[in-house]
């Protein structure tokens, strides 16, 4: 007799009632077990991956077994009910061990250590980028109005006005942020498949995630761009032509 999982009756009994119904098993013994119910899946290696066929047997079915593990559900915190445990067990046999007791959210955590610190640093990485971003567009910005000061005092000399100054260079700026950003979405989006296995409950590409880098991205040059630019529109003719 076993009880088999959603995944399992999905698989070998799909659109019927698997209970009363065989399967052979893939183990040596290759043999016959009676289905007696159906349970939900679990996810037991991983919590990514989706949940494998599976089948329970019973305790004293099992040939030989090398260990067993307990799933308790109870209301008692667990500095209350581990040393009960362990005291119910040693009644039971002295020689019997008990070990790596420890709660579901214990075992969530130490399988998602990895996970969760490489998403802690993740944000910290993405902030430094962005600073980086910015110092690196402002910089370009303030040499590229430096070296056109002759030009930009020529066009304020001939009639432009400072808010059309300011508007040239803020439209410089973002074509260049543009033609960065298609290149830098281009390469996320080939480069995400190498972690995606990092990634939980969100997909390497995702739209919404990449729609808001680009905002952020877009928002954060012309930010950075507009010191320059309206240090351009400050400029006044006559320093800017005998500037050198």
């Amino acid at each position: 007799m076993a009880i088999i999982n959603q995944a399992l009756a999905r698989k070998r009994f799909p659109n019927v009632d698997p209970v009363g119904k065989r399967f052979r098993t893939d183990n040596a013994t290759r043999e016959w077990v009676q289905i007696v119910g159906v349970c939900a899946d679990t996810h037991y290696a991983s919590l990514r991956d989706p949940a494998p066929p599976q089948f329970f047997l019973p305790y004293v079915q099992q040939p030989e077994v090398g260990g067993m593990t307990y799933a308790i559900r109870t209301q008692i915190p667990p500095g209350e009910l581990f040393p009960a445990l362990r005291q119910v067990v040693q009644q039971a046999d002295r020689d019997l061990p008990i070990v790596d007791l420890r709660t579901q959210r214990e075992q969530i955590d130490a399988n998602m250590q990895m996970e969760r610190a490489f998403a802690a640093l993740t944000p910290g990485f993405g902030v430094l980028a962005l600073a980086l971003a910015c110092v690196g567009i402002y910089g370009i910005m303030a040499y590229s109005v430096a070296q056109r000061t002759n030009e930009i005092g020529i066009r304020l000399a001939l009639g432009a006005q400072p808010g059309q100054v300011r508007s040239m260079i803020l439209r410089e700026s973002t074509w260049l942020t543009f033609v960065g950003i298609v290149a830098g979405v281009a390469s996320a989006l080939w480069l995400t498949r190498l972690v995606k296995s990092m990634l939980y409950g969100v997909t390497p590409n995702d739209p919404v995630t990449l729609a808001a880098g680009v905002v952020v991205l877009l928002a954060i040059a012309l930010a950075a761009t507009w010191i320059p630019a309206r240090r351009a529109a400050s400029v006044q003719p006559m320093e800017a032509l005998r500037h050198e």
